[in-house]
């Protein structure tokens, strides 16, 4: 899934949306199950910041059991959306290797990890959770859209050298989601606390179900803005 197969394909065929400016950050943003980067690309376009390059890839069509191992667009296999359901350890940890090696080559392009933001809406969210924790390089931050933390057993432990553990992460969920409950994310904010420093932890609540909505998009604009000034 990685390597030749994926890593820079997701990268030369994601929806891209650049800079009006010199770019001097960049937001890697992963789309839901089924989904592709296009929508995102078009909403954060709507909030975009001239020197900030917003890349959206799209998943790999894969077998996955929560749709009756049809292939759709998937970051990893999913049998279930509860915190029951096992998880697809193997599909993940490959899932963010690619992840990682996408903003490899931001850094490698002249973008320094600590002025590039990684987020997600739903499966993308969560596997940008997954990844920023586990990442070897210093990041500006996380968007986490109505989504969970995979593998959450595996944390602290899973961290690695913790680079990221003052990391802020702008977590939001709808209150009306019958998808990804409430609950799960509520849980998922206290299980956040308990891995980087809960003083950077914003969990904010809108009242809609599993989607986006202005007021969200707005909350993820202040913090783009926050966290990758203009410099």
């Amino acid at each position: 899934m990685c390597g030749n197969n994926m890593s820079l394909p997701l990268l030369d065929e994601a929806a891209t949306v650049s800079g009006t400016e010199r770019e001097t950050a960049v937001v890697i943003f992963l789309h839901g199950l089924g989904d592709t980067g296009h929508g995102w690309a078009e909403s954060l376009s709507s909030i975009r910041l001239p020197y900030v390059k917003y890349i959206c890839p799209h998943a790999p069509k894969i077998p996955v059991q929560l749709n009756k191992s049809v292939p759709i667009p998937s970051w990893f296999d999913l049998a279930g959306l509860s915190p029951e359901d096992p998880e697809d350890e193997v599909g993940i940890k490959k899932a963010s290797e690619c992840i990682k090696a996408i903003i490899e080559h931001e850094i490698k392009n002249g973008i320094p990890s600590h002025r590039i933001i990684l987020g997600g809406f739903s499966q993308g969210g969560a596997l940008s959770l997954y990844t920023a924790l586990t990442c070897n390089y210093k990041l500006a931050g996380v968007i986490a859209l109505s989504c969970w933390l995979p593998l959450r057993k595996t944390f602290p432990q899973a961290v690695g050298n913790n680079v990221n553990k003052d990391i802020s992460i702008l977590q939001c969920h709808g209150e009306k989601d019958l998808m990804i409950p409430l609950e799960f994310g509520s849980s998922t904010a206290a299980k956040l606390k308990t891995i980087i420093n809960p003083e950077n932890i914003q969990f904010k609540t809108y009242l809609m179900q599993h989607c986006s909505c202005q007021q969200e998009m707005m909350a993820v604009k202040e913090f783009i803005a926050k966290q990758l000034p203009p410099i």
